[in-house]
């Protein structure tokens, strides 16, 4: 039996709720299947941490994670702890230390989920974004000269490497010739004459390596008009660390919300532990409710599934997400119901049981 080892890392507010039900979940679809199991090891880290002992996770934190094949996150953020520090010293520090250079956000629109656009049918929402993660905008490049005086001046520096660059944008090419699926690319090229101008280089040249994937290229301002009124351009999605954050928020907007939103990090060569995780924040303002919806971890789940080469009990899981949605008997306040987030994740598991043993 396959053994497959998740370092948990809760994190903060809402974080440990959502995560308890997506392992759930997980135990649940082990359960059932009895060909693999999971392992779970919990790490306190997080902004509480950060608070006690002055970092996010121990000095030798990612020494520990090295042990595992997989990280499963929460949320990260709390009050009395900037934003910056909660970010760049925990999610950041292990995307770029594992080299998780490929984020993969699902833009779906499930069945039952709530859709902000007027007539809209499923199938026009129903994309993958590759963004770019471990360089670009998000680097942390520049400097901050002559602080607190009058000619005060920052330097933001957004780093491009060809191996960077080529390697993200490969994948995403790689995805759309697999799925035989059209492949857009998000950039902003009249405006960041370097950066962008070089993005859009590498990926005609690239191109010229599969000839038979459709292409389309967009400035990231138009494509954000399009995310909203025309979706369906869009099959898979390649685009820079920035955009990509950007354009996914907006994707989880139309496609339910950030309670439907899940991502993974991964380093497609598993040299190192890849990440995945619900891309909704820590709600400080209901955590310890009970209220927070925990379908995006449960779609985390899903993805974990899928890494693990599991691919039908993920696609299961996201349908049992649907028929929970349809259903509408058992879904948080958020989307339109009464009940707990244990509940939510109780009625997952339900429905799963129930499939098997209609199946059976």
């Amino acid at each position: 039996m396959n053994v497959h080892k998740i370092a948990v890392i809760a994190g903060d507010g809402i974080g440990p709720e959502v995560i308890n039900e997506g392992v759930k979940v997980l135990k649940e679809v082990a359960a059932i299947a009895g060909d693999f199991s999971f392992q779970f090891t919990y790490f306190p880290w997080g902004c509480e941490y950060y608070l006690e002992h002055g970092k996010m996770l121990p000095d030798d934190g990612l020494e520990q994670l090295m042990k595992f094949d997989a990280v499963y996150l929460g949320a990260v953020g709390y009050p009395g702890v900037p934003d910056h520090i909660s970010l760049r010293e925990l999610l950041l520090k292990i995307r770029k230390g594992f080299d998780q250079y490929v984020n993969v956000r699902p833009v779906k629109l499930l069945q039952g989920a709530p859709c902000p656009l007027k007539d809209v049918t499923r199938d026009r929402i129903d994309m993958v974004v590759i963004r770019e993660n471990s360089e670009g905008e998000y680097s942390g490049a520049g400097d901050w000269l002559f602080k607190g005086k009058p000619e005060e001046v920052v330097l933001q520096t957004g780093v491009f490497s060809r191996k960077g660059t080529e390697r993200i944008i490969r994948y995403a090419y790689e995805l759309a010739r697999k799925t035989g699926r059209t492949l857009t690319s998000i950039s902003k090229a009249n405006a960041l004459n370097y950066s962008m101008v070089f993005w859009d280089q590498v990926f005609e040249e690239i191109g010229q390596e599969y000839p038979e994937v459709e292409t389309n290229s967009y400035l990231v301002d138009a494509a954000s008009m399009y995310f909203v009124k025309q979706p369906e351009r869009f099959q898979i999605v390649v685009t820079s660390n920035l955009f990509g954050d950007i354009i996914t928020d907006l994707g989880a907007a139309i496609a339910g919300g950030m309670g439907l939103a899940a991502g993974a990090n991964l380093n497609p060569e598993r040299i190192y532990p890849s990440m995945f995780e619900p891309i909704h924040g820590s709600a400080p303002d209901i955590a310890h409710q009970g209220i927070a919806n925990p379908l995006a971890a449960i779609w985390s789940a899903s993805q974990i599934l899928d890494f693990f080469g599991h691919e039908v009990w993920g696609a299961k899981v996201l349908d049992v997400i649907e028929q929970a949605m349809v259903d509408k008997q058992v879904l948080t306040p958020d989307m339109g119901g009464a009940a707990s987030t244990e509940e939510v994740g109780d009625e997952v598991v339900k429905i799963l049981s129930a499939l098997q043993t209609n199946q059976v």
